[in-house]
């Protein structure tokens, strides 16, 4: 049995839709034992897929192959995340980052807010 990896990155649950799944390996952000490929290149028992997910990259090896999309806790059943722990906590640095930045639901700036940001840039 074999799968595509546009496939198989949906079906283990590390994109939310197939689509998804497709576009980040056209744009890509998906390796495949460290190739450049395209959606439709398919897996093997073995593989090593690397994904880039802003700063960091996750690496997964592929453990079996399957048909259909799988419950989260079958997941590791067929994945074994081998991510450096380095590359997660640069993941974690990047979203507290991004969470800090602005609080959540407090819309755009208005022209008050960009102003002093306009001022501060330009004193820097």
């Amino acid at each position: 049995m074999s799968s595509r990896i546009d496939k198989y990155i949906w079906c283990v649950r590390l994109s939310k839709t197939r689509s998804i799944a497709t576009d980040l390996v056209s744009k890509g952000k998906v390796r495949l034992n460290g190739e450049l490929i395209k959606p439709s290149k398919e897996v093997k028992q073995g593989d090593l897929i690397s994904i880039q997910r802003n700063t960091a990259t996750f690496s997964y090896k592929v453990v079996q192959l399957l048909a259909n999309r799988v419950g989260a806790k079958l997941v590791t059943d067929y994945l074994e995340d081998i991510t450096d722990p380095i590359e997660v906590e640069k993941y974690k640095a990047y979203q507290l980052a991004q969470s800090s930045y602005r609080e959540f639901g407090s819309g755009k700036p208005s022209k008050k807010d960009r102003r002093n940001i306009s001022d501060f840039l330009e004193d820097w």
